[in-house]
């Protein structure tokens, strides 16, 4: 539903995915998934495995891509961490544009936040090593534990943290984010610069997809 120009987004929650969304940051995941797969004798990931671990909770990652089972799970999500803390995790840069649109949302009265499946404290190093900490009222990440780990989680907790704010929406670049907007009953607007398959958010169901950061606020007027 287009929303009546006067209202603008004065007051409106956008929530951004990270990975993928507001950085490139597929050199230090990929190559914390190759020390994970040399760790548990694993033959050297295929481009596929590799770009299908930039979206999901890590857990289910490996599990999928890899069929691992639990306790192999466990022991490769402690050789990826182990190797991304130590410094993996900085190897990533701000997708072009995205400077100008967070910039240009907070001057319009946005509430910006993140909801994203990787840990927070990572998120919060991410963030703050790349200088996009300061746009944001709030991140919102998994647990170390896992017990948080799913969109729909984290999108949940980005909605009880931020209760004065109104018609939220969630910028993301898998199908994970479409799906876990949609449990909250929230639009998803695709971030088509990600690294999602062709159709693959579309066919998900995001209510837009925008080629580039530009044209996200284009994209919001429409829901």
């Amino acid at each position: 539903m287009a929303v009546p120009p006067e209202e603008g987004l004065a007051s409106r929650l956008v929530l951004f995915d990270l990975d993928g969304t507001l950085v490139d940051s597929t050199p230090g995941i990929w190559a914390s998934v190759r020390v994970a797969a040399a760790e548990l004798g694993l033959p050297e990931p295929t481009p596929g495995q590799l770009r299908s671990m930039v979206g999901p909770p890590l857990e289910d990652g490996f599990a999928a891509a890899f069929g691992l089972a639990p306790d192999d799970v466990a022991r490769a999500v402690a050789a990826y961490r182990t190797h991304y803390r130590a410094g993996a995790m900085f190897d990533a840069a701000v997708h072009p544009g995205i400077r100008e649109l967070l910039t240009g949302l907070r001057a319009d009265g946005a509430t910006l936040a993140v909801a994203t499946s990787k840990p927070e404290p990572f998120a919060v190093a991410v963030l703050g090593h790349t200088g996009l900490l300061g746009y944001f009222a709030g991140v919102h990440g998994a647990t170390l534990d896992g017990t948080v780990r799913h969109k729909e989680q984290v999108v949940a907790a980005a909605l009880a943290a931020h209760p004065g704010t109104v018609r939220p929406v969630l910028i993301g670049d898998r199908l994970h984010d479409v799906l876990g907007a949609r449990a909250h009953g929230l639009p998803c607007i695709g971030a088509g610069w990600g690294p999602a398959p062709p159709g693959e958010l579309e066919v998900a169901g995001a209510a837009a997809v925008a080629a580039t950061p530009a044209e996200v606020p284009a994209a919001l007027a429409t829901v």
